[in-house]
C-alpha cells in the first residue's frame, strides 16, 4: 500500500457515518481527496410534521357529513326550483380581479386576501368570495347573449385571512346565487325569498331579513359627503380603523362592531333619506313586493355590506327570534356596476351567499334533522378464499340492480360477520361459503326469524327483490332522497 493510498484510507475511516432516522435525510457529496474522489455523508434534519391543518382550517369528519349532505341537497334543489344553473369557478384568480371589484380599501383586500406570486410570476389570490369570479366568467364566456336574467348557482370553499371564530374560519364554504341582466326590483324580492326559503327548508324556521338601500353612484356621492362631514366632526371618538376609513371607505364605518363606533353610527345620516328618484322608487317597489310575499323584514339603515361593488339593495338573512339569540347566516345585494367595471357593458345584477358552516351550527342549535341516507337491508357474508372471489361479483350484481348491500370483506369468521349484520339491522344475510361457491348457490338467512334457504345465484336477484318489500329496495334515483 503506497503512502497516498494509506492517507486516503485513514481519512475515509475518520468520516462519521450517519444513519437515517424518521427526522433525517441522508445526502452524499463528493469530497476531493488526493488521488481520487470520495463521498461524505451529510446529515440534514427534517422539520417535524404537525398533525393538524393550518389555523382557521378544519377537517369535516364523517359524523358531520349528514349535515353537509343535507345542505348540499337542499341548496341544489332550491337552485333548480328557482331556475338557477350550476357553474363552478376556480379557487384561484388573478389578484387584480379582487382588487378592482371588491375595492382596495376594504378589509377583505387589505387584510384578508390570500395572495401570492406563482413560479411563473403571476400575481394570484385564493378567492375571498365568488361574485367577482362569476362575473368574470359571465363576461369571458359571452353569457350576455343569453336570455335574461342569467341565473347562476355555485358552491365551494372561500378563503380569508381573518381571525378564526365560530362560524368564520379562514377556509369556509358558501352557497352562492347570482342573477345578471334584470334591474326590476321583483328580482330582488325573489332573491330574498329564495335565500329565506333555503334557510327554512333546512329546518331553521325563525328567520329575519334585514334590508337597506345604499343608492347608486349618483345619489351616493351626495350622501357620502354628508356622512364624511358628520364622521369628521366625531373622528376623535372613532376606533383606529374607522379613522382611516373616513377617507377610503366611509360607509364601512356604519358596519363597525366597536361599541363607540356603533353609537356614533346610530345618529349618522341614513342613506335611505338621500336616495335619488330612481333608487327611491326601486326600494319602495321592493318593499311592496316583500309585503305581497308576506315576507317579514326590518329596514336597517346601518346595513351596508363590506364590498365596494354593492349598489341599491343590500340585505342579510339572520336566524333567531326577536327575543332569542340571533346570528347572521349570509347576505347579498345588487352590484349593477360590476360587469362594466370588469370591461363589459352596463349589466344590472344581484346575488347572495350563505355560509355553510354557519347554517350547520344553527341547524344543530335548533335540532334540525340532518340528511338520513338509505340503510342496507341485505348483508353479504363470505367464508373461504373462493367465496371471497365470488362474493365480489355477487356484490356488484346486487348493487347494479339497485339493492343496497352491506358487507364486511376481510373478516375471517362467519360469526363476526353475522354480528356486523345484526348491528346494522338488516333483514337478510346472504351467506357464500366454499361449498356454495362451488355449487353456484347462496344461503339466504332471515335475520328476524332465523330461517334459512338455499337459492341458485342465477335466480338470487329476483328472489331477493321479492322478499324485500318494495319500499325497502333502495334504487339510486333523485326521488328517493329525503329532502
Amino acid at each position: 500500500m503506497t503512502k497516498d493510498t494509506k492517507a486516503v484510507a485513514k481519512k475515509t475511516k475518520a468520516v462519521k457515518v450517519v444513519k437515517a432516522t424518521k427526522k433525517t435525510v441522508v445526502k452524499t457529496k463528493k469530497v476531493a481527496a488526493k488521488g481520487r474522489g470520495r463521498k461524505q455523508v451529510v446529515k440534514k434534519e427534517l422539520e417535524p410534521i404537525v398533525l393538524q391543518p393550518p389555523r382557521g382550517m378544519k377537517d369535516i369528519l364523517p359524523e358531520d357529513q349528514p349535515y353537509w349532505e343535507q345542505v348540499r341537497r337542499v341548496s341544489e334543489k332550491s337552485a333548480r326550483d328557482y331556475g338557477f344553473s350550476r357553474m363552478d369557478v376556480p379557487l384561484v384568480e388573478f389578484s387584480n380581479l379582487f382588487n378592482r371589484s371588491i375595492g382596495d380599501g376594504t378589509d377583505v383586500v387589505e387584510k384578508e386576501l390570500y395572495s401570492f406570486v406563482t413560479k411563473g410570476g403571476d400575481k394570484v389570490a385564493l378567492r375571498p368570495e365568488m361574485t367577482a369570479g362569476v362575473a368574470r366568467a359571465y363576461l369571458q364566456h359571452g353569457m350576455n347573449i343569453l336570455s335574461k336574467p342569467v341565473k347562476l348557482f355555485s358552491t365551494g370553499p372561500i378563503y380569508r385571512y381573518d381571525r378564526p371564530q365560530e362560524g368564520r374560519q379562514r377556509e369556509f364554504n358558501q352557497i352562492n346565487y347570482e342573477a345578471f341582466g334584470e334591474q326590476d326590483p321583483i328580482l330582488d324580492a325573489q332573491m330574498i325569498q329564495a335565500a329565506t326559503r333555503l334557510v327554512q327548508s333546512l329546518g331553521i324556521k325563525a328567520v329575519q331579513v334585514q334590508i337597506n338601500s345604499i343608492g347608486c353612484p349618483v345619489c351616493r356621492k351626495e350622501y357620502k359627503e354628508l356622512l364624511v362631514s358628520y364622521l369628521e366632526s366625531k373622528a376623535s371618538k372613532l376606533c383606529v380603523d374607522c379613522k382611516r376609513r373616513i377617507e377610503v371607505s366611509p360607509l364601512r364605518i356604519l358596519d363597525c362592531k366597536e361599541d363607540k363606533c356603533s353609537q356614533l353610527s346610530a345618529a349618522a345620516p341614513q342613506s335611505v333619506d338621500h336616495l335619488c328618484e330612481e333608487c327611491r322608487v326601486h326600494f319602495k317597489s321592493l318593499l311592496e313586493y316583500l309585503d305581497e310575499l308576506d315576507l317579514p323584514y326590518t329596514i336597517n339603515p346601518r346595513l351596508v355590506r363590506g364590498l365596494d361593488y354593492y349598489t341599491k339593495t343590500v340585505f342579510e338573512v339572520w336566524s333567531g327570534s326577536e327575543e332569542g339569540r340571533k346570528s347572521a347566516l349570509g347576505g347579498g345585494g345588487r352590484y349593477d356596476g360590476l360587469v362594466k367595471l370588469l370591461g363589459g357593458e352596463a349589466t344590472p345584477a344581484i346575488g347572495f351567499a350563505l355560509g355553510v358552516e354557519r347554517l350547520i351550527i344553527e341547524m344543530k342549535r335548533v335540532q334540525a334533522k340532518p340528511y338520513k341516507g338509505p340503510k342496507p337491508k341485505v348483508f353479504l357474508a363470505q367464508l373461504g378464499e373462493l367465496a371471497k372471489k365470488k362474493s365480489l361479483r355477487l356484490f356488484s350484481e346486487l348493487e347494479k340492480n339497485g339493492i343496497l348491500v352491506a358487507e364486511s370483506f376481510g373478516r375471517g369468521s362467519l360469526k363476526s360477520q353475522l354480528r356486523v349484520a345484526n348491528r346494522l339491522g338488516v333483514e337478510m344475510t346472504l351467506i357464500l361459503g366454499q361449498k356454495e361457491a362451488l355449487d353456484g348457490t347462496v344461503i339466504i338467512k332471515n335475520m328476524v326469524s332465523g330461517e334459512q334457504e338455499t337459492a341458485s345465484t342465477a335466480k338470487l336477484i329476483d328472489l331477493v327483490k321479492r322478499k324485500l318489500k318494495t319500499d325497502n329496495v333502495v334504487v339510486y334515483h333523485e326521488e328517493h332522497t329525503n329532502i
